[in-house]
């Protein structure tokens, strides 16, 4: 029995909760990578392709920045046939998405997407599906769709941002008129919701975050970051890209 006074379950979203309830077998897939952010995981395998293969390097270098192909796949129940996409957002997140044959997101687990992506460099390829650029148009609007709705502006519960701002948020205001009320701690934060975290940012607050590091400890991490202009991507101009 969950207690209805308490928020077991605040970065998890409603499918998962339900997913759980109904006792769903795969429910906790993946979570052997949570100590492995998403960044390092796919700078591990781009590191391990070109090192064997300098001459792809270059190869996927080259290529323009909107590409599409397809493969073959043997689809089951739980991992249907559709299609995989990337796209960095206009917020400047990156993000993938599974789409099926009905325009259905099939998982939000970064880490099973990219992975599914998975095959060797000599797989054909085949013609792409007569939905293919459909199926791609829905993904976009989905990736899209849940930058805004889950989370705001501040992305996912459960991304480093999010938790970042909500445990600054509420430590400056415990610490409202005490000497750690400081002009720089109310920047950070100001920051932290205006603008998306560098990347190095991202990785060294997961660690923290995951570490259970303290409220002051973390404070002053951000403040940091901050100093040496190492925390977020601030655009003067507030130019919103597509």
């Amino acid at each position: 029995m969950v207690g209805t006074d308490e928020a077991f379950f605040e970065d998890e979203d409603e499918r998962a909760v339900r997913n759980l309830y109904h006792e769903q077998a795969d429910i906790l897939d993946g979570e052997e990578e949570t100590d492995v952010d998403l960044s390092s995981y796919a700078y591990q395998i781009w590191k391990n392709a070109t090192t064997d293969n300098p001459s792809l390097k270059k190869k996927i270098e080259d290529m323009p920045s909107v590409v599409h192909s397809s493969r073959a796949y043997a689809e089951t129940p739980q991992h249907p046939e559709g299609a995989l996409v990337y796209m960095r957002t206009a917020e400047g997140h990156d993000a993938l998405a599974w789409m099926d044959r009905n325009g259905n997101s099939v998982t939000e687990s970064q880490f099973d997407i990219l992975r599914t992506a998975a095959c060797l460099p000599d797989e054909p390829a085949l013609p792409r599906h007569d939905t293919h650029h459909e199926l791609v148009y829905k993904a976009a609007e989905h990736i899209a769709r849940e930058e805004v709705q889950v989370g705001g502006q501040l992305g996912r519960p459960s991304g480093a941002r999010f938790k970042t701002y909500e445990r600054l948020k509420n430590y400056a205001e415990n610490v409202k008129g005490t000497l750690f009320d400081t002009e720089l701690l109310r920047r950070a934060v100001d920051d932290i919701y205006r603008y998306p975290l560098r990347q190095a940012a991202v990785d060294t607050l997961n660690r923290q975050l995951r570490s259970s590091i303290p409220d002051e400890t973390l404070a002053q991490l951000v403040i940091a970051l901050r100093d040496d202009d190492r925390l977020c991507i601030v655009n003067q101009e507030d130019e919103h890209q597509e």
